[in-house]
């Protein structure tokens, strides 16, 4: 082995390892699409408020992971129900409950004491 050669083959080696190297500290930069999606989508807190009789707003279109929270403003109980997949119960006057959106769907719910009352949830 020559001398020449012997330097060519650091250099070489040199080489590969700056790529190597070069090539680990970007992935290591480069954001994740999952975590920037993540990070994107935090769960988000909404509402529909119980008001005369009614829901507003009657549709709402929520993420897996979001809570939706009904708050009553009328002077009397409600329930905010689907059947098999849940049940507020009372919801007395003045009072509010919150469910976790956790499978995707579309829900349409009902008031059992005012069943004229109806209103429909989409968790994608």
């Amino acid at each position: 082995m020559t001398a020449s050669n012997g330097r060519w083959r650091r250099r070489r080696l040199a080489r590969a390892l700056a790529v190597a190297l070069a090539v680990a500290g970007g992935a290591l930069c480069v954001p994740n699409d999952a975590n920037v999606a993540s990070a994107a989508q935090k769960p988000a807190t909404h509402t529909v408020v119980i008001d005369g009789v009614k829901y507003e707003p009657a549709t709402l279109t929520v993420q897996q992971g979001d809570t939706v929270v009904w708050v009553n403003k009328d002077p009397f109980p409600h329930t905010v129900t689907v059947p098999g997949a849940f049940d507020s119960r009372s919801i007395a006057a003045g009072g509010s409950w919150r469910f976790m959106a956790r499978k995707a769907g579309i829900y349409d719910y009902i008031c059992t004491f005012h069943p004229n009352m109806k209103g429909t949830l989409k968790v994608e």
